[in-house]
């Protein structure tokens, strides 16, 4: 009777203890992250944005049920972001989870918010076959609605939940100006860099006259790839600008590129002796790298034109990147027909202007002398290669101009965020990563790139190739010999022992 007493009251204490760690477990929770970007884990920016809600943030996730198992994970990525923003901001945040294929109703609901379905394959019994999923979400404050048409596996999602709270929250967002009248785009020419830029600016068209000062309501003005000469009293303006503070991002062509003529020559636009003032030169050259991208030759193959990718070291893929907010997280930018960098300033401590490389060629590069003829049937060798590490991008901090500290971004060249090709991602990145740097101080820029867009793997020599293939061969092999002569001299040791008059 005694025992029976005792086993109700341990069952009653675990069952007790477990229902008080489930409740604690509500409001005390650990979570450990291991993933290299700690993609799991809340950042700063995005605590201080939840923190500064004056009122509840609802998001309403359409996500179809019985997906495939690498679709169904984003969802449950997705619930487990939601879980921590929920947590994080004392509940300010609130969710649900909808599935539009069992309701008509809610599946209009989704596509007038903006969800559309997109078409997934999925196996049933070695049958395939495709169904219509919804992957997207509402997000709403109060009147404003931000909508995720689409939730990206494998996607920055922080960045995408923290910047679309941040956009419907935010009341004052800072103006940024983008440069015209010298043949520069407009902000609508641009609409990868627009649509990141609205979520936490304003950015507008700016153009200079010669009777008015920049307006003081931009912090930041962003010359891109202009084609004509800029007056000497724009140039001026950009002065006084950054005179009184202001943040300028460069982004421009000191070479340019014509491939269907084969020909490369200098472009003289005056923001490179406005530069060469400030201690920035932009070299006339073009920097050539083993790692490039590739050009489409046509080739007469009897009677066939074949279309080949050829590699082309005009157009550089940059990996190179310093420890700075403006290239954190890049994996891969191309820059199509770009100039080296050279800082000609002080280097002492007396200096009060800071200069960093942003981003460097690999260690195989070079240069080529402007105006230059193009060969795109070249074979390229090692000797084409004898340089290490050209600077193309820089950041400068400091007193730039007049007394009154201020920051700069020079990138030599000007198309790269309209030709990057397959690896626009990155480059878009790293424009809008330079006006966040310039811009912003809520600390988002560094949750653009937290997700996994390209790993590629790491090159290595041809011995070390031969050594790693050869070692997966031997060790296997080695290892079970090895265990082998362990065991066969165990045993023996054994039957020795046994032979002895002594054993027992």
């Amino acid at each position: 009777m005694q025992r029976k007493s005792a086993l109700y009251i341990s069952v009653a204490l675990i069952v007790g203890i477990l229902i008080l760690a489930n409740l604690l477990s509500s409001d005390y929770f650990l979570r450990l992250d291991f993933t290299e970007d700690q993609r799991y884990t809340l950042s700063k920016a995005t605590e201080d944005i939840l923190d500064e809600l004056a009122e509840p943030v609802t998001v309403t996730a359409y996500f179809s049920e019985d997906l495939p198992p690498d679709i169904a994970r984003t969802k449950s990525d997705f619930r487990d972001m939601l879980v921590e923003y929920a947590n994080t901001s004392d509940n300010m945040v609130v969710y649900e989870f909808v599935n539009p294929n069992d309701d008509p109703e809610i599946e209009q609901e989704a596509m007038q918010n903006g969800i559309s379905p997109v078409l997934v394959n999925v196996r049933d019994q070695d049958e395939i076959s495709q169904k219509r999923a919804f992957l997207g979400a509402v997000i709403q404050m109060g009147e404003e609605q931000e909508v995720i048409p689409f939730v990206q596996p494998g996607a920055a999602m922080e960045y995408t939940l923290s910047t679309n709270i941040k956009k419907i929250s935010a009341v004052d967002k800072p103006s940024i100006g983008i440069l015209q009248g010298h043949g520069e785009p407009s902000i609508n020419a641009l609409p990868q860099v627009a649509n990141e830029l609205f979520i936490l600016y304003s950015p507008e068209d700016l153009t200079l006259t010669d009777t008015t000062d920049i307006p003081t309501k931009f912090k930041t003005i962003a010359v891109l790839a202009p084609t004509d000469s800029i007056p000497d009293s724009h140039l001026a303006q950009l002065d006084a600008f950054l005179a009184r503070g202001g943040n300028i991002l460069l982004a421009f062509d000191r070479v340019e590129g014509d491939l269907q003529n084969s020909y490369g020559r200098v472009v003289n636009t005056g923001l490179e002796s406005w530069l060469a003032d400030k201690g920035v030169q932009v070299e006339e050259n073009f920097v050539v790298d083993a790692s490039c991208g590739a050009v489409t030759v046509q080739q007469q193959q009897g009677f066939f034109t074949m279309n080949t990718q050829v590699s082309f070291p005009y157009l550089p893929i940059v990996s190179n990147f310093a420890e700075h907010p403006v290239t954190a997280g890049l994996e891969a930018v191309i820059m199509p027909f770009v100039s080296s960098l050279a800082y000609t300033g002080s280097q002492d401590s007396s200096n009060t202007v800071k200069f960093m490389p942003l981003a460097t060629s690999s260690e195989q590069s070079g240069t080529v002398p402007a105006p230059a003829y193009f060969d795109i049937n070249k074979q390229w060798t090692e000797n084409d290669f004898p340089l290490e590490s050209l600077p193309i991008a820089a950041a400068l901090e400091g007193t730039i101009e007049g007394s009154t500290e201020a920051k700069m971004v020079v990138i030599a060249d000007g198309g790269f965020a309209t030709q990057g090709g397959p690896q626009g991602g990155d480059n878009v990145n790293l424009l809008v990563n330079s006006i966040d740097w310039l811009s912003d101080d809520t600390g988002l820029i560094e949750l653009r790139t937290k997700g996994v867009t390209s790993r590629p793997l790491e090159q290595v020599e041809d011995a070390t190739k031969s050594l790693i293939k050869y070692a997966n061969f031997l060790i296997p092999i080695l290892l079970v010999v090895g265990y082998g002569v362990v065991r066969f001299q165990i045993k023996r040791n054994v039957r020795q022992k046994r032979m002895q008059e002594s054993y027992a």
